[in-house]
């Protein structure tokens, strides 16, 4: 595949979702928001060197616990104008721009591909696919004429364009609202416009059904893996206890070179050992003295990124500790909803119990205690 150099894509996210009840690009879909799946298409391309996310403030958040380098800019009043806002934002260096819906999740990154080099070469080209319906053309309810079906496409995105034809279009036409993409606008500068074979499952989510559709498509491409993990601390007199991210109230607390956090240790090695991505000592060496008392919490975050890296979620954390001291029964449900948040999951899918070590051993004495942890995540079935 010939390669199109710096390409700059314009991910256009700034629908009300009225159909659907609520902005549909952050509808979730396979456990992440569709825009983010979407986002991430873009980054399997070797060439698209940034992406510009048109999308309201509010949406930004989420997404930034995703990714740290996207560009944002504002939506406009039309789908045109917000184009034009993320156009403006794209690098003068960019040779293409690719034009793409943030609610069209499923899109084949070797599509998206073939369309730029199709830009590259002939200026414009749109991802397409053939017509499958018969289309009727209907005034007043009734049909005036059949249309033949074998010349028809139905036009998707991304909609590539060379830097300069995209810019001419734009500044030509740019005021005609009626346009309900922006092809229709290079056309009319007489520039012609490839049509490159796209896949039905670029589908466009708009309606709550073109949502069960997609989540049935993302389940298809989903594998399930678990990870197991263990820890195991002495307790030391004059030491704060964390449990789970929760500051227990005891006389000891865990001796490590970090907080000491079996539970949040236990769960990251599980977590990491379902994406087969080593453990937490590799991390975080317990030879670094410049990490010396980090926050197990901290460390968590960066197994999170991991996860993200591998486009996996997790789908539910079971962690059990067993101390004979202190008695953990009255903290179950601050450190599950502790959890939750530092894994950014449904409190729903985290479970955290306790088991006594019946007096033997330095567990039993209360010099020690030690946590066992099961991870299930999700990942896609290409990884």
């Amino acid at each position: 595949m010939n390669r199109t150099g710096f390409s700059s894509a314009v991910l256009v996210a700034g629908g009300s979702g009225k159909r659907m009840g609520r902005p549909k690009q952050m509808l979730p879909l396979g456990g992440k928001p569709v825009l983010v799946r979407t986002i991430e298409a873009f980054q399997k391309c070797p060439d698209v060197r940034e992406i510009v996310v048109v999308t309201p403030p509010e949406n930004r958040a989420e997404l930034n616990k995703y990714f740290t380098d996207l560009i944002y800019a504002d939506p406009g009043d039309t789908r045109l104008e917000s184009v034009k806002n993320g156009f403006a934002q794209t690098s003068a260096a960019a040779q293409t721009i690719a034009v793409h819906d943030g609610a069209r999740p499923l899109v084949n990154p070797q599509h998206i591909e073939q369309c730029l080099q199709a830009a590259l070469q002939f200026g414009a080209a749109v991802l397409a696919v053939p017509v499958k319906d018969t289309i009727k053309v209907g005034q007043n309810g009734v049909v005036e004429k059949t249309l033949d079906r074998s010349v028809l496409w139905a036009a998707q995105t991304p909609q590539c364009y060379r830097r300069e034809v995209l810019a001419r279009a734009l500044e030509q036409f740019g005021q005609k609202k009626d346009a309900t993409d922006e092809s229709q606008l290079v056309e009319k500068t007489g520039v012609a416009v490839h049509l490159v074979p796209s896949d039905y499952k670029n589908n466009k989510i708009t309606t709550p059904e073109d949502l069960v559709f997609a989540e049935a498509l993302v389940e298809e491409k989903t594998v399930y893996r678990t990870g197991f993990g263990f820890d195991l601390h002495r307790l030391e007199p004059g030491r704060k206890l964390y449990v789970g991210g929760v500051e227990i109230p005891h006389t000891k607390g865990f001796l490590g070179h970090s907080d000491g956090d079996l539970v949040l240790h236990a769960l990251c090695d599980a977590v990491l050992g379902a994406l087969c991505a080593g453990e937490i000592g590799i991390l975080f060496p317990p030879t670094d003295d410049s990490i010396k008392g980090i926050s197990s919490v901290t460390i968590a975050k960066k197994v999170l990124e991991i996860v993200r890296a591998h486009h996996a979620e997790i789908d539910h954390i079971d962690a059990t500790i067993i101390t004979q001291e202190p008695k953990m029964k009255p903290h179950y449900d601050a450190v599950r909803h502790s959890l939750a948040k530092v894994f950014e999951m449904p409190v729903e899918r985290v479970s955290f119990k306790s088991k006594s070590h019946e007096h033997v051993g330095e567990i039993g004495r209360g010099e020690a205690a030690m946590c066992q942890a099961v991870a299930t995540l999700k990942l896609r079935s290409s990884l």
